[in-house]
């Protein structure tokens, strides 16, 4: 296994140069177009984690917590998972910070550990990903791509806490 990537990397050059590429050249221009969509999505990216971070450090992740408290008792969802479900949508790894301190917390033999690594395998960091992919090509007008994300990762939210439910 230590020896995939290794392999992977000299049969392409082999594959390339039998071809009668110029592996080199490929890569250097591989690189560059790479390097040019860095720029263009850089702002969009700079723009997001500035926005995560503004409400995470205003509290406001926290008070829409307090406020939907009942709604998730009501839909089954523990509690303590709401904020990686407000957090998931926006930031990977502060999701992914967040899950790893529910588990630690709770166990990860515990239903709420169990829901939270259920719902980070199962949702996805929406407004990150449109801001990258839909920044890369240059859309402007996302039309109904937000809300069906969102919708899809409500719809993981709930599947998630539910199965966990359902099958411990």
């Amino acid at each position: 296994m230590n020896l995939l990537i290794p392999l992977l990397l000299t049969g392409t050059t082999l594959w390339g140069t039998i071809r009668g590429v110029d592996v080199w050249t490929a890569m250097a221009e591989g690189a560059k177009e790479g390097l040019a969509v860095l720029v263009r999505i850089f702002p969009y990216l700079v723009s997001l984690l500035t926005v995560v971070t503004m409400l995470r450090a205003s509290g406001a992740l926290e008070c829409m917590g307090k406020c939907l408290t009942p709604l998730l008792e009501w839909l089954g969802l523990p509690v303590e998972t709401l904020p990686l479900m407000l957090t998931r949508p926006f930031s990977g790894s502060g999701a992914l910070g967040i899950g790893a301190e529910l588990i630690h917390t709770y166990g990860p033999d515990s239903v709420i550990g169990r829901t939270a690594a259920v719902m980070l395998g199962s949702t996805e960091t929406t407004f990150y990903t449109v801001a990258v992919y839909f920044g890369a090509v240059g859309v402007k007008d996302s039309r109904y791509a937000i809300p069906a994300a969102l919708a899809a990762d409500l719809t993981g939210f709930l599947l998630s806490a539910w199965s966990v439910n359902w099958l411990f």
